[in-house]
């Protein structure tokens, strides 16, 4: 565990304990669910990556844009989406995101400056560079932040973003989530570019840096400075996270493709259990503080799933609204 440059208070740490604690059980459910029929569609779950979404969330204006991809429930969880909300979109409901017509992939929330969830590969990308250009056009001080996996890099929507937000000094931060599977394949399968993934910035001549992204304070950090960079030089960043999906790409997927092995070498490295030790090592907290922050995790989601499951369907009724904007 990487102790912060930055200055940060152990209530913030307990903080992103919790937080981590949070996304962990709010995915275990949501397999649960997605088991019992009453999730359908698609569902990728963010499970062993949770150090991301909350130590770059910690980083981040409130103003600061969010545009991700569609393992999107962490960094919406992180940002501070209700999880009463989120779990209503996953199950269908009237109360939803987005009153139900999303789904899994597809969480937004503008009031949080939260652009998405996309379900397409790297489709996303050129949409945070657009955000980004739209805050320097119009000279105000905020970033965007966009989430991609080790698969987006192979898309040519990263390489034209890439370039285009070079030349027109984007304030963007290009985070890549190198879990190092794209679906079932492994990156040095689909990948040309040798191990150390983030210099391929350096075509680009964009400034770039990797962290360890089972470590949810040296990720927060990495932003940190990622950010100061993106302020001081005008300029876009790109900041990969190496880490690791404990479960398959989605719940569709048998994992036949990785070994026992691979999997138990990763385990120790678990960000929840990690900062729940180094916590308890500096003397943060005690073992009661930590059941009782459990306990407040889990009485969340209980919270959540029981609002998602008495919420109503949407109307029939209400099929087309919420397709074209209202004229100015």
């Amino acid at each position: 565990m990487v102790v912060n440059k930055t200055e940060i208070q152990p209530s913030e740490i307990l903080n992103f304990y919790r937080d981590m604690k949070i996304i962990r059980l709010f995915e275990e459910k949501c397999a649960q669910l997605y088991m019992q029929g009453k999730i359908h569609g698609f569902l990728h779950l963010y499970i062993g990556q949770e150090a991301i979404a909350v130590g770059v969330a910690s980083a981040l204006n409130k103003d600061d844009h969010i545009v991700t991809h569609y393992r999107d429930h962490g960094h919406a969880l992180a940002r501070g989406l209700e999880p009463r909300a989120i779990m209503a979109e996953l199950c269908g409901k009237a109360t939803g995101t987005s009153f139900g017509r999303a789904g899994s992939m597809h969480i937004f929330d503008a009031s949080k400056n939260f652009a998405g969830g996309h379900a397409i590969v790297g489709g996303h990308i050129p949409l945070a560079a657009g955000l980004a250009l739209a805050a320097k056009q119009l000279n105000e001080d905020r970033i965007a932040v966009c989430f991609f996996g080790d698969g987006a890099i192979n898309q040519g929507e990263f390489h034209e973003t890439m370039n285009l937000a070079s030349v027109w000094k984007l304030p963007v931060l290009f985070f890549l989530e190198n879990n190092s599977y794209g679906m079932g394949t492994r990156i040095e399968k689909a990948y040309s570019g040798g191990p150390l993934v983030h210099t391929v910035a350096d075509r680009y001549q964009i400034s770039n840096s990797r962290v360890d992204g089972m470590d949810v304070l040296a990720v927060r950090e990495a932003t940190i400075n990622a950010i100061a960079n993106i302020r001081e030089t005008s300029e876009p960043y790109l900041l990969e996270a190496v880490t690791y999906r404990f479960q398959g790409h989605s719940m569709a997927d048998p994992v036949t493709y990785r070994d026992r092995a691979e999997v138990d070498k990763w385990i120790p490295k678990d960000p929840i259990t990690t900062l729940k030790t180094f916590i308890l090592k500096a003397g943060h907290a005690s073992e009661k503080l930590i059941q009782r922050l459990d306990e407040e995790a889990n009485l969340s989601i209980a919270d959540a799933t029981q609002f998602a499951e008495s919420s109503p369907e949407p109307k029939s009724d209400d099929l087309t609204k919420y397709i074209y904007s209202n004229p100015i």
